[in-house]
């Protein structure tokens, strides 16, 4: 009896075992998809979900009759829908049509001058809203401005400041150009921020600084310890950036690389303020659970963000080659992707861009644009974003109503819907969604709302029944005091 007793035990802790080193699995994986397609549930538990995206097809130089792509770092698409392509160890950009069905033309020169001038690891790449080709063509050390018809406009290199180290050589990664024709440069090596140039090509100052945190004991422990064990221990320096986008009222969208697994993607305001929202998790890092022996520990390595209207961005991990996408407030809408040899997965993604109701990522190793389709899924979950995102709340619920036919455990779906019906002033209804969304702190104001309405729709009643327990309770005192009276001038006459 006892052995039995034992071996139950044994079991039991063998299972807690196994879920801390294996994570909640609440649902059964996606079948239809190279790769896990899940999100996490109010408790940060992994919850399988339908695909909000499916591998469509790939595209390769040789697609074109070209060359193979070598080593590509950088894709982005035109205001007219052109698909540029920095092939950067063949030295040139190739450009598509919106279709990425045709070639349209091939530039790997351009007239410098008077010389014929080339480009030397194109590295970034990006298009202004006047179609203005900006090229961060980093062995050059320079960034290449072309019009459309691939003649320069200018060229900005060798930055001049007082703030630049003496003998800094600039080396641009990433580029992006605002409405103001100011360039926010990701550049090798600079810690201090994205680096700013004027419309004349001037640097200006940097943008965005990540701020260096060090809690008490790191701070603690480095005090104590020796010269040369410091000299071991990770430097606090601030960390680079590694992707920039920039949405339509002109702020910047960056990704870093952040080893707490909490922020990975930064919205910069034109002051260089971090006003990204953070959603109710607080976590805008990509993958939540970190911890543990399994396919989701580690924090993500965020590589590049892109901007996908109506509030909507999307991140690229290449530590395991997943897509974290979120909404204007920070929550995490779906995650889709992985790592691996099977098409629609990748080897190294580097760049991320989207077109309608595609995602493009380009792997450099693969040396291919992977092109994936959103589902049923994923489209009403965009559009039910959207439609919030611009006011439309009944719409909106009709689409979110869609999502829980096909998802019924997604909790952003629910929390939506009660969203709608508080905006809408049903709070008993909202109360009800939010309570399945469980959003506690939009609950708290519905359940608040309707208690206030409810004692509103009462308050006559209450006063009445007040106004009656007060004359009933002043009649009866009224009454007993009188008796108490009559008794004492009763017993007072028989002294007498």
């Amino acid at each position: 009896m006892k052995l039995k007793k034992q071996t139950r035990i044994a079991v039991i802790i063998t299972t807690l075992i196994f879920c801390m080193m294996f994570g909640n699995v609440t649902a059964l994986a996606n079948d239809h998809v190279p790769y896990d397609t899940y999100n996490y549930d109010y408790r940060d538990y992994i919850v399988h979900t339908p695909a909000a995206y499916v591998p469509d097809h790939s595209i390769s130089g040789v697609s074109f009759g070209m060359k193979a792509f070598n080593n590509p770092q950088d894709l982005c698409i035109a205001p007219d829908g052109l698909v540029y392509i920095a092939d950067t160890n063949n030295n040139k950009i190739v450009v598509l049509n919106d279709t990425m069905t045709k070639l349209v033309r091939v530039i790997t020169e351009f007239n410098n001058n008077g010389t014929t001038d080339h480009f030397n690891r194109p590295y970034g790449i990006a298009i202004s809203k006047k179609n203005e080709l900006y090229i961060a063509d980093s062995e050059n050390k320079r960034i290449v401005v072309l019009n459309s018809e691939d003649q320069l406009i200018k060229i900005v290199d060798n930055p001049q400041s007082d703030v630049l180290e003496a003998g800094y050589v600039f080396t641009p990664l990433k580029v992006t150009v605002d409405y103001a024709d100011r360039i926010f440069c990701i550049a090798k090596g600079m810690t201090e921020g994205i680096m700013v140039f004027d419309s004349d090509g001037q640097f200006t100052s940097f943008f965005g600084t990540i701020k260096v945190e060090i809690t008490l004991w790191e701070k603690f422990w480095r005090r104590l310890s020796t010269k040369k064990e410091r000299s071991r221990q990770s430097l606090f320096i601030p960390t680079e950036f590694t992707g920039i986008d920039i949405d339509e009222k002109g702020f910047i969208f960056a990704s870093n690389i952040d080893n707490a697994g909490e922020q990975a993607v930064r919205r910069l305001n034109p002051s260089g303020e971090d006003v990204i929202k953070k959603g109710v998790k607080k976590n805008v890092g990509g993958d939540l659970r970190t911890g543990g022996m399994n396919s989701y520990a580690g924090p993500s390595k965020i590589v590049d963000v892109v901007y996908r209207n109506n509030g909507i961005y999307s991140i690229l991990d290449s530590r395991r080659g997943r897509i974290f996408t979120y909404d204007y407030e920070g929550n995490l809408l779906y995650i889709f992707g992985g790592l691996g040899s099977q098409a629609g997965t990748f080897v190294a993604p580097v760049a991320i861009e989207s077109s309608n109701n595609m995602i493009l990522v380009l792997d450099s190793t693969r040396a291919e644009i992977l092109v994936f389709q959103a589902t049923e899924y994923g489209t009403l979950i965009n559009d039910a974003v959207a439609l919030r995102f611009d006011g439309d709340e009944s719409l909106a619920v009709e689409k979110w109503e869609q999502v829980l036919k096909l998802d019924e455990n997604f909790e952003i779906a629910n929390v939506g819907i009660g969203k709608a019906y508080l905006s809408k002033g049903d709070n008993k209804l909202a109360m009800k969604y939010l309570k399945l969304g469980m959003s506690r702190e939009y609950y708290s104001i519905a359940y608040k709302r309707y208690r206030n309405e409810i004692l509103k729709q009462n308050l006559s009643f209450l006063l009445t029944g007040i106004v009656v327990i007060l004359a009933g309770t002043m009649i009866t005192k009224s009454i007993i005091r009188k008796r108490k009276n009559i008794v004492d001038n009763t017993d007072g006459g028989g002294l007498e």
